[in-house]
């Protein structure tokens, strides 16, 4: 095969993975695993793990430390420090060292069939206390567990893991040496690398800075992705040839990009890069496999594959429970984190390489992290059910949660229910409560719950994604629902259950800016209010005041310009107390409900011609709760609610119109 017919090779076999793993719905890590061990030299033989293949799968390696570079930020560590610097430190801390611990110990009991130096131990205990970051994320957030007290705990632990790997990848080098000059080793690679990081973290942000600033003067896109390439590989080879890695001078040049104002577009432009080669790195990993070795063995494996699952699970819980967590918390943050991680291939390859792991013991380990990563996704989904049947006081824990949230909306009746308490959600409640608007806020954050509820607030600690809790909520008793925060997928969340269970209720989704309204309204929001918008609208007013317009001017143009984007803010619903001349004549809502049985019901909205009447359709609702966009050839149904804008006699026109359907 000559270099073209490799590289198709590895296209097809990449994108089939990932097309397959989309479909069922599983981390592409796991579809570039897959197709790496079938078409590799030891399963159908499609390819040759060449030289040149793995060294071009090392800079996804490269670029994965780079990420992590970028990503690292102090003010992050800070708020986490407790799960980062408690948690996530003693489970690298006490995996390395039970291993070793557990390796001499073996040694003394089994001699004949454990042959494992201490130093070789700590090496493998660095590989074993490694999780998958790229496939636990993903799933915590498709599941939108981010910021529940499991999920909190896993990216802590997460985040720490990732830091470690910076001085195992000095470490496992330097342990490679010989015996009688491991303690010189270790000393000099210690010298090596606080010298280099030293004289790299010192000036080297006000050196990136500098240098960034002047290359994006020149107003190319070219030149600065040139630049942002040749820093993170320039900075890999120096570290490569300092005696260190290559993934540790990445991780010091995307720490010192992260630190400047050039950080979010490195992020969008190097994305492509991290993740093609990132997806490459893995297909050579599973070609390393050799499946004759892992079929002659397979009980060795599969007790490399029990054994590491196990002792993870058992240490991670043991942990979590340890620093206050919930048994069923403590549980679930074993379950998301007892699989081998991606970093774990990168120090297992690096101690084979320095001759700590033997060459009997390479593939049985591999397939075993292998198996451990293959599984991960089966053990995070069904971990609840796992919970429920291991920790009877799970379910009961959660039945306290959903009655203590129904105890304080018992009373409520008409309120508004908040999604989200931060500081959206607080500045509506305090209008909410000028307006004397009950209202009952969920709210995932405890220390922000508990201080607002000491202060007297309407919160309480609940996911608004969950069912449980919206009904716990009086979500069939309240007035409107808003959700405050800006994630997407648990607003499509909220409104799917809202509307299933709750379909008359109207529903204000907040959003970053214009890309997710139409999904959002098509899902059922009655309004969608975009924070870029309503951010430009202000600066638009405070701009027009300051060069003198009249500042009724102001308002009045801003309103207007609200009113062409928000369907419920033309016009207004009218009321008895609207009963001034001006009043009687000014734009209004009206709702409209067709009967279920007329003229009108089977035409279409066109052919209404309510437009001739100078009425406009704000919005419209089914029967069954669901919003639907207005267009022209909407077929009209029995129960259909209209909300109509116009002048009060065109929509009494309108409405004998659709009604009688004359």
């Amino acid at each position: 095969m000559n270099s073209l017919d490799i590289a198709l090779l590895y296209l097809v076999a990449a994108v089939a993975g990932v097309v397959l793993c989309r479909l069922a719905k599983l981390p592409p890590m796991l579809g570039y695993l897959t197709v790496g061990v079938l078409i590799g030299p030891n399963a159908l033989a499609l390819a040759q793990n060449s030289a040149g293949v793995r060294y071009l799968a090392e800079f996804g390696v490269v670029f994965l430390m780079f990420v992590i570079g970028l990503e690292f930020s102090l003010p992050k560590l800070r708020t986490m420090r407790r799960h980062v610097f408690g948690l996530g430190l003693l489970q690298v801390a006490l995996t390395i060292v039970l291993t070793v611990l557990g390796s001499l110990l073996l040694d003394w009991l089994l001699p004949r069939w454990w042959k494992l130096e201490w130093y070789h131990a700590l090496a493998l205990g660095g590989v074993m206390s490694m999780s998958s970051t790229a496939i636990v994320v993903k799933l915590v957030a498709d599941r939108l567990e981010l910021e529940s007290e499991h999920g909190k705990r896993v990216v802590g632990i997460l985040l720490f893991q990732d830091l470690a790997v910076v001085p195992l990848l000095v470490l496992i080098p330097a342990l490679g040496s010989p015996p009688e000059q491991l303690l010189t080793g270790l000393g000099l690679a210690l010298l090596k690398a606080v010298l280099l990081l030293g004289l790299l973290l010192t000036g080297g942000q006000k050196v990136m800075r500098w240098w960034l600033t002047l290359v994006v003067r020149r107003k190319s896109e070219e030149l600065f992705m040139l630049n942002i390439l040749l820093l993170t590989l320039g900075l890999a080879w120096l570290t490569e040839h300092a005696g260190l890695s290559l993934a540790l001078g990445a991780f010091v040049a995307g720490m010192l990009i992260s630190e400047t104002e050039f950080k979010h577009r490195v992020e969008t432009d190097i994305r492509p890069f991290h993740d093609v080669l990132l997806g490459l790195f893995f297909i050579t990993i599973g070609m390393l496999l050799d499946w004759h070795i892992v079929w002659d063995r397979w009980p060795l494996v599969l007790l490399l594959l029990g054994a590491s699952l196990l002792f993870k699970l058992v240490l991670i819980a043991g942990l979590a429970r340890a620093f206050g967590a919930a048994s069923g918390v403590s549980l679930r943050v074993g379950l998301y984190l007892a699989q081998a991680g991606e970093f774990g291939f990168v120090l297992l390859q690096l101690a084979a390489q320095h001759r700590l792991i033997p060459p009997e013991l390479f593939n049985p380990v591999l397939a075993a992290m292998v198996i451990s990563m293959l599984l991960a996704p089966f053990l995070i989904m069904f971990s609840n059910p796992i919970v429920s049947r291991l920790i009877g006081s799970d379910w009961l824990m959660q039945s306290v949660q959903m009655t203590q949230i129904a105890s304080r909306a018992m009373a409520a009746d008409k309120h508004v229910i908040i999604c989200g308490y931060g500081r959206c959600g607080q500045n509506l409640a305090r209008m909410l409560e000028r307006e004397r608007i009950p209202y009952m806020a969920l709210d995932l954050d405890p220390d922000r719950v508990r201080q607002a509820a000491a202060a007297g607030h309407s919160v309480v600690y609940g996911d608004a994604a969950r069912v449980q809790a919206l009904k716990a909520a009086g979500l069939k008793r309240a007035s409107a629902v808003v959700v405050t925060y800006l994630d997407t997928a648990s607003a499509l969340k909220v409104l799917a259950l809202a509307h299933e269970h709750a379909p008359t209720v109207p529903i204000m989704v907040r959003t970053v800016d214009e890309q997710d309204i139409e999904k959002l309204r098509q899902a059922g929001a009655t309004e969608v209010v975009p924070e870029a918008i309503e951010a430009s609208l202000m600066l638009a007013g405070h701009a027009l005041a300051l060069v003198g317009v009249p500042m009724r001017r102001v308002i009045r143009v801003l309103q207007e310009q609200r009113e062409q984007r928000y369907s419920l803010l033309r016009g207004y619903f009218h009321g008895a107390d609207d009963s001034t001349a001006d009043e009687q004549q000014q734009e209004r809502l009206v709702t409209v409900t067709l009967p279920t049985a007329g003229k009108t019901l089977g035409r279409t909205l066109g052919e209404m011609l309510l437009q001739l009447l100078e009425v406009r359709v704000v919005s419209m609702r089914r029967a069954s709760g669901k919003n639907v966009p207005v267009q022209d050839d909407l077929l009209l149904q029995g129960g259909d609610t209209l909300v109509l804008s116009g002048k009060p006699e065109a929509l009494a026109l309108a409405e004998s119109k659709l009604v009688s359907g004359r």
